[in-house]
């Protein structure tokens, strides 16, 4: 069975005036198969020994017998993991520990850096990415046990680093919900970072938290256009709903960051300073920024997704990134990869720092606090002396 496939590449590039080697001749999926979903290809895993790629054979195809697609659906695979809580050194990340309850993220934003790590499960970085979803199913266990080693020091745990914890797998599966919960029994300091307005379901666990100083919450806000949003972010929380998500978090006192996040050139990077001022109205307390990355895949998976929806701004979009990352399409290097140099992004730097000055955002918050940790007692069968 053939797939219904949309334009080659060079139809497109006709209409983008630049062309790109390396894409020449690749051809992108049909919109009618991959609705709601942001990756416009599924190449497979770098690590795979042989490629595969779906061409229309003109079998099925003549009139009145056009076979029709279902759009991919998502499927969940069970993973029992063998430890929960993920070590990081990194020097320019504010945390060194964090927790993922899943693989791979629904949302579909195709300028996700997370999306390489689906290549070592066998998977695409592309559409398996969004579609193939790993469920964590013994996150709260493992949790429960490496909290309560003795050898174990708190420090506040991140929770959406790589793939969002309130991503649509989290209405059923409630996994995030359950370690929030073993989180706020064990007072242990937590920073939540999400797309998804389902964050103030949990707001009678995470209010208690924060009138200990334990919890901070950050809403990744990338447009204030509906339209933009849907294609930037196809199965997240629209821009009203995380909106208000700030405003019910704010007024429970819940410190909330807005992460203008990432900024675009020439797509969204105009509407920095609109995502501070709705921000501090629904009582943000600070606004950041990280400028796009395009890591190893990722890259031709955005080039795909500006050539679908914005067919005219290819060579103008991916110059600019290029100008901020040193002439490349990503910049690695600690210090640089998530500010970028150059022009462009200094002028960023600059708009955001006398619009978060405008609007009173960025004042000082104390430290989580990591002194009220109580580990948990685990119920080894092990009966006591006394």
């Amino acid at each position: 069975m053939a797939l219904r496939v949309a334009p080659s590449f060079e139809q497109l590039e006709r209409l983008s005036g630049t062309r790109d080697a390396d894409l020449v001749g690749r051809r992108l999926l049909d919109p009618a198969t991959n609705r709601g979903r942001g990756a416009q290809s599924n190449r497979g895993s770098r690590f795979d020994r042989e490629s595969r790629e779906a061409v229309d054979d003109g079998w099925g195809h003549e009139a009145g017998n056009v076979e029709d697609l279902k759009p991919f659906e998502t499927i969940e695979h069970v993973e029992r993991a063998r430890s929960i809580i993920t070590r990081n050194e990194s020097p320019d990340i504010g945390f060194d520990r964090s927790i993922n309850a899943y693989r791979g993220c629904e949302h579909g934003c195709a300028y996700c850096y997370a999306r390489p790590s689906h290549n070592y499960l066998g998977h695409s970085a592309g559409l398996e990415f969004e579609r193939d979803i790993y469920v964590k199913v013994n996150a709260v266990e493992l949790l429960r046990r490496e909290l309560a080693d003795k050898r174990y020091r708190p420090k506040p745990i991140a929770m959406g680093t790589n793939t969002d914890p309130y991503q649509p797998a989290e209405r059923g599966h409630r996994l995030t919900r359950e370690i929030l919960a073993v989180l706020a029994e064990t007072r242990h300091p937590v920073t939540i970072t999400t797309k998804s307005a389902l964050v103030v379901r949990d707001l009678d666990i995470l209010k208690p938290m924060a009138d200990l100083n334990l919890v901070r919450v950050a809403l990744s806000i990338t447009s204030m256009d509906h339209r933009l949003s849907r294609k930037l972010e196809p199965r997240a929380s629209t821009p009203e709903k995380r909106l208000e998500a700030v405003r019910l978090l704010s007024e429970a006192g819940i410190p909330v960051t807005v992460m203008a996040a990432p900024m675009i050139p020439a797509i969204n990077d105009m509407e920095l300073e609109r995502i501070l001022d709705a921000a501090a109205a629904q009582g943000a307390r600070d606004v950041q920024m990280i400028l796009v990355r395009l890591p190893g895949e990722v890259r031709d998976i955005f080039r795909e997704w500006l050539l679908r929806h914005f067919p005219d701004r290819v060579g103008h979009v991916m110059g600019l990134v290029r100008d901020t990352r040193g002439g490349r399409d990503n910049d690695p290097n600690f210090g640089t990869r998530m500010t970028g140099e150059g022009a462009y992004a200094v002028l960023l730097r600059q708009r955001l720092d006398i619009a978060r000055a405008r609007y009173g955002l960025g004042k000082p918050l104390p430290p989580l606090r990591t002194d009220l940790f109580v580990p948990p007692v685990l119920d080894d069968g092990q009966m006591s002396l006394f």
